[in-house]
């Protein structure tokens, strides 16, 4: 049986684009246009990964996460593509 990207429990999941400042999750999926689905992928935001929203711009973008022991900054349009689950207690933006 192949593993299930599905979150746990009934919520369904987030665009990590719409996770509140400070928020944590665990990426599901990375979906939409091929190149940039292969770069998310190859700067870490695999399936299972946690990932921490540590700010957002000014105007909204970019968003700057904290992942693997690192710091990325990428855009809203491309954090929209990242389908996450967030951590017990945490809520969207």
């Amino acid at each position: 049986m192949p593993p299930s990207h599905e979150p746990l429990g009934d919520e369904p999941p987030l665009a990590l684009a719409d996770l509140a400042i400070g928020a944590t999750a665990r990426v599901i999926a990375v979906v939409g246009d091929a190149e940039v689905r292969r770069r998310l992928l190859e700067m870490g935001l695999t399936p299972g990964v946690q990932v921490r929203v540590v700010r957002v711009a000014p105007l909204g973008d970019p968003i700057e996460l904290a992942v693997r022991g690192y710091r990325l900054s990428v855009r809203r349009s491309e954090a929209r593509g990242v389908l996450v689950a967030p951590s017990a207690g945490e809520a969207a933006s």
